[in-house]
């Protein structure tokens, strides 16, 4: 019997029963579709935060103190102003272009009769390049700033909304613990979604944020600093970079032993953050793909009771001449059929459903999703194995019918 043959004979026998074959295709396309829905949404969360971090910029390195005791005084960071500003050496780091210190905390800020916590960062003139801000209005911090621990404070837009509604901020004042500071500056915003929430910061000289809101020293008294933030030359120099800081560094901290700070790439954050959230689309495809065994759990049942419903035609297309592998072929052809056909709607309503759910917000949650053809042809071909797999022992139970038992079956 030829192929075509077989393959039409599968279809008509599908066509007889619409409403078998249709509750049959459906765990095949609830499958396919929750498996290309969910793969699109982690992908688009896995998409979105890579974005996130490279709004700043992949030359970036991050240089942390470590902690060590300090007898009689607890613990002390390890990082001063004065590392900061030994990295720029041209000699010892010549990949490094700028350096941008920064502290930070937490406090309430108060505008008149208006109170809101926000992030407090105190930074250089280099902070707003290094991070790629912008003003909206106003001057970001100036070294005279820094130098003269000035009570400047510059606002994220976000920010300056809460405590002045739409009227300009710059040249009031707000009082942070206690402490009057004037505002000289407002930043552009940036919208939700980033690692840092500048919208609903504060920034000030990082003079004035160790003197006035905190008081942290290192060992031998200098002002200490949270991270170091260094933007490279160029990103092929990353490698080269990351050795001259921590030669510099290890040279003024008189280290022989394990360095006491720790040295980040912007690259190195994007890739951990990949790993994780590809383990979360993969465990989330799984979870979808439950669905997609259940159905074809479904089409081996259905097949089965084909089997028995058409015995008797079995035994008298046997007794006309059909081989087992004519009779085996065509109920494996109409698994694989239910299988693909329940594929390609399945994936139509996966796709749309992406597409629907992409920009939408769920919870104070934005969805975002990314549409993968890779990822939707999977779906489909995995659909049509699990066809193939479960439609074999239907197959060979009426491929090995006797046609004698089977034409007396009644």
């Amino acid at each position: 019997m030829r192929f075509l043959d077989t393959f039409l004979t599968a279809i008509s026998s599908l066509a007889i029963n619409k409403l078998r074959t249709s509750l049959a295709l459906l765990g095949i396309v609830i499958g396919v579709s929750a498996v290309i829905s969910t793969m699109a949404i982690g992908k688009g969360a896995q998409e979105q935060i890579t974005s996130m971090i490279e709004t700043l910029g992949t030359n970036l390195l991050f240089v942390k103190p470590g902690e060590i005791e300090n007898e009689g005084q607890g613990s002390a960071t390890t990082l001063t102003l004065e590392d900061a500003s030994a990295l720029l050496d041209p000699i010892i780091a010549p990949s490094v272009k700028l350096v941008a210190p920064e502290v930070n905390g937490f406090a309430r800020i108060v505008a008149g009769k208006y109170t809101t916590a926000a992030s407090i960062f105190g930074v250089t003139p280099e902070y707003i390049h290094v991070r790629n801000l912008e003003m909206s209005t106003g001057t970001f911090i100036t070294s005279g700033q820094v130098i003269n621990r000035s009570n400047s404070v510059i606002l994220g837009n976000q920010l300056s909304e809460t405590l002045f509604g739409f009227r300009d901020s710059v040249g009031q004042t707000v009082r942070i613990n206690g402490i009057e500071f004037q505002v000289t500056g407002i930043l552009k915003g940036k919208g939700e979604g980033r690692l840092i929430n500048t919208d609903n910061s504060a920034f000030i000289p990082i003079s004035t944020a160790f003197y006035e809101l905190q008081s942290q020293k290192t060992t031998q008294g200098q002002i200490s600093v949270g991270s170091i933030n260094v933007e490279i030359n160029d990103l092929d120099e990353m490698d080269d970079a990351v050795q001259q800081i921590a030669t510099v560094l290890r040279m003024r901290h008189r280290i022989v032993g394990e360095d006491d700070f720790q040295i980040t790439s912007q690259q190195e954050t994007i890739d951990i953050l990949e790993d994780s959230t590809v383990t979360f689309v993969i465990f989330l495809a799984a979870i979808a793909g439950i669905s997609l065994i259940v159905g074809g759990i479904g089409i081996m049942n259905v097949m089965l009771v084909s089997v028995t419903e058409r015995t008797r035609e079995i035994g008298i297309r046997k007794a006309m001449g059909a081989k087992w592998r004519d009779i085996m072929m065509q109920f494996v052809l109409e698994a694989i059929l239910l299988c693909f056909t329940g594929g390609i709607a399945g994936a139509v309503l996966g796709l749309g459903t992406a597409r629907i759910l992409d920009g939408k917000t769920f919870g104070g949650q934005v969805f975002n999703t990314a549409i993968s053809l890779d990822i939707t042809g999977l779906a489909i071909g995995v659909a049509v194995l699990i066809g193939l797999f479960f439609g074999i022992y239907p197959a060979a139970r009426a491929a090995n019918l006797h046609p004698i038992e089977a034409l007396r079956y009644d």
